[in-house]
Parts: structure tokens; C-alpha cells; sequence
């Protein structure tokens, strides 16, 4: 078992990382002195049988309530956010009290953004149980729904979570698919770190998808510590934070264009922005033809063999464009993008207009 501190200027926490937490989560939780009287457990319908038992008995509060959440970005909205805050008020949760998210990302942005907003805040819980989540997701803060017709995450908030217990146990139930979006976050800290940790997933990329033991909980460690140290310095995202988003701006418009279909799920978008990042940061002649193809060869030999023209036509650039536009990190009628130098040296406030995206993006979907 590893644990990394954060401390940020709101609130410091722990992250637990290792094997078979779950059933450990009782001496945890008093351990870090977090008691409550009532919670309310927020569940993936995902997470069931023997793992959701063993979270129902090991928490150690007097009351607890449950809800179960069909995980899609569709669901990520505030009309569930209305159906979470019914059940706090009918059952007078106060600011002691406490909400559990025991799922991915997508259950954690909304679990979290209504913990921040109930009664101003009360205690969150984060159980993450995808590797997307456990890598990226459940740490710094961020908290959000979505809007149907403008776009990913646009309604949110920055709230710190309590605690953060992330079980690779729970990997083991996930698809190869769901691995390999969880990877690509892991990739983009790479990408934004340094040459030596993209290597290191280049040279044990095989081991990490596999699951396999020290290299998934290494792994998940050196990239939360990424993170963490990005956070810690800009909680924010006022300038440092930014480059957490490489990859981020084209893979949300992905995304909404197809509308948060599983057809394309967020990590898949997000290998897509990468690529879609690194060709564009080549041809503005910030990144070399050689750190270019080692990316480009690394998402190909993952096995993710799918482009933009498996998604889109030429008649949807003017829809990706007008989401890329809508993004929050956007400060004027230019839309923003995180670019690359080099492996490890990522580039912020890099502004652009709509017709150079609708340009390069036509370009993609030409030669692709």
C-alpha cells in the first residue's frame, strides 16, 4: 500500500493506492479521523457482487443510505444532481455528514460537485474504480456536469475531496477498453513530465495494461504524484494547471460531437486529442518529426487503431470547431489549446482562430 499527501491551500488529503483497500476502509477512514454520522453511498451499477458488499459492511458510519448510478456522460447532469440532493435534505444530512463515490470519473464529477454545493460543502469520499479514475480523475478538485447542448463539464466547481482510496483490485473487472482509456491519461502525464517517464511507459506499456503487480500500482503512484504536484501549485488553473489538459480541447469537442455516445467514451477522446494535439503542435513547428512519431507509434501499438474519419465527416468540422470554442479554458474569441515542444515540455496559452481548426481539421479528415 502507498499513500500520497496533498496539500492544496483549501484542504489537505490523502491518496491510498494498492490491492484489496476495500476491505481495509474501516481502519482507514478512522485512522484519518473521518466520522460521520449518516453518508450516502453513490454506487457505479457497475460495481456489484462481492466488492459492494464488502463496502456496505466495512463503512463505519451509523447510517447510510444508497444510490445507484448508470455511469454515462448522458446521466452526468443536474437532474441527477436534484435526485442526490432530495435524498440529503429528506434525510437532514448536515455538514458533518458525508457523500461516498464508488465508481469512475464520471460518478465522481457529480458525486463531488453536489458535495460542494449542499449546504456549501460537506465531507466527499472518493472510491475510484476505474483506472482513468485512479490516475486522473479522482485528484485536484474538479467537479462538474455536463450541458446536452453546449458541452462537457461546463457547469462545476473546484472542491477538494476528504480522501481518496484508490483499490487496484477493482481493475480487474474492467474491459481491455476501459484499461486503455485509463492509459491514456497515464500517457498524457508523460507527455507532460518528461522523456524518461514516456519511455518508461513505452518499455513496460504491456505490463501496466495487464494489470500486472509492481508495475499498476507504480505506475498509478508516479502519476498521481504528476498530478499532485501540479495541483499543489496551481489548485485554480490559473497557468501551470493548464497543461493537464493537453489532448483535452479537440477530445471534449470529440466528445459532445457525437453526443457522449459510448460510441466514443472520454478516455478514447482524449488518445484522439492527443494525436490530434501532437500533429497539430507539428505542423506549427513546435514538436520535431521525431517526438511526433514516437507518440504517434506508441497510440498505435496499444492497439487503438481508430482516427477521426471513423467518427466524423467533413459536414461536422463547423460542430467539433463550435465545442472547441465553448471551452471554459477559453478566454477570448480565440480558442486555447495546450501544444507540445517536445516529450515533456508542454506549451500553454497557445491561441488560435476557429478557421485555422476548421482548416487543419479538414486537412485531417483529407489525408486521414
Amino acid at each position: 500500500m502507498k499513500k500520497i499527501s496533498v496539500l492544496t491551500n483549501k484542504k489537505k488529503y490523502p491518496i491510498y493506492i494498492g490491492d484489496s483497500l476495500i476491505k481495509k476502509i474501516d481502519k482507514i477512514l478512522i485512522k484519518e479521523r473521518l466520522f460521520s454520522n449518516n453518508c450516502l453511498i453513490i454506487y457505479d451499477s457497475k460495481v456489484v457482487g462481492n466488492n459492494l458488499k464488502i463496502i456496505k459492511n466495512k463503512i463505519p458510519y451509523k447510517k447510510k443510505f444508497y444510490l445507484k448510478f448508470v455511469a454515462s456522460e448522458e446521466n452526468k447532469n443536474l437532474e441527477f444532481v436534484n435526485k442526490i440532493i432530495e435524498i440529503l435534505l429528506k434525510n437532514n444530512f448536515s455538514r458533518n455528514d458525508c457523500i461516498i463515490a464508488v465508481g469512475g470519473g464520471i460518478l465522481g464529477d457529480i458525486a463531488c460537485f453536489t458535495a460542494s454545493i449542499y449546504k456549501r460543502g460537506i465531507k466527499f469520499i472518493n472510491i475510484p474504480t476505474t483506472l482513468l479514475a485512479q490516475v486522473d480523475a479522482s485528484i485536484g478538485g474538479k467537479s462538474g456536469v455536463n450541458h446536452k447542448l453546449y458541452g462537457k463539464n461546463l457547469i462545476g466547481t473546484f472542491y477538494q475531496p476528504d480522501i481518496v482510496i484508490s483499490d487496484t483490485s477493482f481493475l480487474n473487472t474492467l474491459k481491455n477498453r476501459e484499461i486503455i482509456c485509463g492509459y491514456a491519461e497515464i500517457l498524457k502525464h508523460s507527455l507532460i513530465s518528461s522523456l524518461k517517464n514516456f519511455k518508461y511507459l513505452k518499455k513496460n506499456f504491456t505490463k501496466i495494461l495487464s494489470l500486472k503487480t509492481p508495475e499498476i500500482v507504480d505506475t498509478i503512484t508516479w502519476s498521481c504524484l504528476i498530478k499532485k504536484k501540479i495541483v499543489e501549485k496551481d489548485e485554480l488553473e490559473n497557468n501551470l494547471r493548464k497543461i493537464l489538459n493537453l489532448g483535452h480541447t479537440f477530445g471534449h469537442a470529440y466528445e459532445a460531437s457525437v453526443g457522449f455516445k459510448k460510441k466514443l467514451n472520454h478516455g478514447e477522446g482524449v488518445l484522439l486529442g492527443l494525436k490530434s494535439a501532437a500533429k497539430f503542435s507539428l505542423n506549427e513547428k513546435l514538436l520535431s518529426n521525431k517526438d511526433y512519431n514516437l507518440i504517434n507509434d506508441h497510440i498505435a501499438e496499444l492497439g487503438f487503431k481508430l482516427n477521426l474519419k471513423d467518427f466524423f465527416k467533413k459536414s461536422k468540422i463547423n460542430k467539433i470547431v463550435s465545442f472547441m470554442r465553448n471551452d471554459k479554458k477559453n478566454l477570448s474569441s480565440k480558442i486555447s489549446l495546450v501544444l507540445l515542444n517536445k516529450i515533456g515540455k508542454p506549451v500553454i496559452n497557445k491561441t488560435y482562430s476557429t478557421e485555422k481548426l476548421k482548416k487543419f481539421l479538414n486537412k485531417e479528415l483529407i489525408n486521414l
